[in-house]
């Protein structure tokens, strides 16, 4: 996207002894005056000599500057600009060691925009907060790191730590692993081979509890993101778009575990078609669901994006019905630990920990939609078009059906992992048949979502967090509210159910 030149900014405020934002010139560890220090060592040994010198080699306050600008400047003053610049330009090269990464997305959206989205990874007050924690933080027992992903925009948070340097910041070497499909996700963390991974929400829950797996304790650190779901048909039924009509359909999900599965069948069953006896509903990693669209496979998914913005952008389907207008604020993806982990290396899940909600954060910024889309849209990581992923992130997106529609909250990324949130999701698998038995929610809830972990890690980052206490907030599902406290009975309650 160009930009025009009232984006640019100003000498002042590019800086005087370091220019991050400026895309002609290098952001490099050694001086300016062309001697083989680092600037840092340069102000030392000027201040040894009694003076304080430019990275040029010209003292400070010469009248190499305007006669106003040296009138208000004291050595004092310079210093302490001059160290805010460091610290400023040290992390920008932090965050974008490869330097044509830096200079291609200033060029792309602006200095401005760019700084921007810069800020906004660290909230006010968070760089004190940073440099006091860095004194008192335990060095990661466990650096190199294996992470899956499924190559999906939930799970936007996880992978823009990598490229944006997020991880090397809190010295871990990430080694992000594209995945195919969630069994694979969930055999190569039961086997040790990824140390963490990205999630479907409900599966930490399941693998605790041994649904479909080997019984493993497993934790949600956080909720990747909210939202960023739909319901998408195939342009064969524009005219079909009464659920009720919609017996003898099949449609494709995720996994069984997930919160695609749980809401479609709960919209489908609040229409009256019972999800078990009225329509085939098929497991299909989320790369192959718009193919079996267009093959004629499935009539239509409840998926991830972009796969339901990418039915639209390739013409073989329309997005009948988001998410969010089912549930708002509903979870989908999360940030899962094995508690074996956590146990054995704690200073690097903090470490983690970190990472990732310095990461949703900038995500949150509806500001730094366009930069996310950028970063996350090579082979390595989504491989999808930069255009698709704009139209899901920002909200603004063609429907399929010849609207173009605004919903900015179509995809979040609040990290906070209520507990009410599990405890919904086992609500359904104990009304669908997959949780058997008396269920003892909070308990499992609380042993599983790290909610009073996500709270200190955020007030400790300087970002706003709901305490701990407040896990159980109620919400509505399709106009129906849901109370956690009376999980037992709300689970009961379906006319169409497998509950006993």
């Amino acid at each position: 996207m160009s930009r025009d030149t009232d984006d640019r900014l100003s000498p002042e405020s590019e800086g005087r002894y370091f220019k991050p934002f400026d895309a002609d010139q290098p952001l490099l560890a050694r001086c300016g005056c062309g001697k083989d220090h680092t600037v840092a060592e340069h102000q030392t040994e000027a201040a040894a000599q009694g003076r304080l010198l430019s990275v040029s080699g010209t003292p400070l306050g010469a009248d190499t500057r305007p006669p106003a600008t040296v009138a208000a400047a004291s050595p004092e003053r310079d210093l302490e600009r001059f160290s805010a610049e460091f610290i400023e330009a040290s992390l920008v090269k932090a965050i974008f060691p490869h330097e044509p990464t830096r200079r291609s997305l200033i060029k792309a959206l602006g200095a401005g925009t760019l700084r921007a989205a810069v800020a906004a990874a660290l909230p006010a007050g968070a760089l004190g907060a940073m440099q006091a924690m860095a004194q008192e933080r335990k060095a990661p027992e466990k650096k190199d790191l294996k992470v899956g992903f499924i190559a999906i925009t939930c799970a936007s948070p996880l992978i823009m730590a990598d490229p944006l340097g997020f991880y090397r910041q809190q010295g871990l070497n990430v080694q992000l692993n594209k995945t195919a499909g969630w069994a694979l996700i969930r055999d190569k963390v039961l086997n040790k081979e990824y140390d963490a991974s990205h999630f479907l929400s409900p599966m930490p829950l399941a693998i605790s509890l041994g649904l479909g797996s080997t019984q493993t304790p497993m934790n949600v650190a956080t909720i990747q993101n909210i939202n960023g779901q739909a319901i998408v048909l195939a342009n064969k039924h524009k005219d079909n778009r009464d659920p009720k009509n919609w017996k003898g359909f099949k449609f494709a999900v995720p996994f069984d575990y997930s919160i695609h599965n749980f809401l479609l069948r709960y919209y489908l069953a609040e229409h009256g078609i019972n999800p078990d006896t009225d329509v085939q509903i098929r497991v299909t990693p989320p790369p192959e669901m718009v193919a079996n669209l267009r093959a004629g496979n499935i009539d239509g998914f409840l998926g991830p994006d972009p796969f339901n913005q990418r039915a639209v952008f390739d013409e073989v389907g329309f997005i009948h019905i988001l998410s969010k207008e089912i549930w708002d604020g509903h979870p989908c993806c999360a940030f899962g630990v094995p508690t074996e982990f956590i146990q054995q290396n704690p200073a690097t899940f903090a470490a983690l920990y970190r990472s990732v909600l310095t990461a949703a954060a900038m995500a949150r910024d509806p500001k730094n939609r366009e930069l996310i889309a950028k970063v996350i849209a090579p082979a390595q990581y989504l491989n999808q078009p930069e255009a698709v992923l704009n139209q899901v992130l920002t909200g603004t997106f063609a429907d399929g059906l010849g609207n173009v529609r605004k919903v900015p909250e179509r995809a979040d990324f609040d990290p906070v992992p209520w507990h009410s949130m599990a405890v919904w999701m086992l609500t359904q698998m104990q009304r669908w048949g997959y949780l058997k038995g008396d269920v003892n929610y909070k308990q499992i809830a609380e042993r599983v979502f790290l909610m009073t972990d996500a709270a200190k890690h955020m007030k400790d980052l300087g970002q706003i967090a709901t305490p701990a206490s407040a896990g159980y907030r109620k919400f509505k599902v399709m106009g129906k509210d849901f109370d956690p406290n009376k999980a037992a009975e709300y689970a009961r309650s379906f006319a169409i159910s497998k509950a006993a």
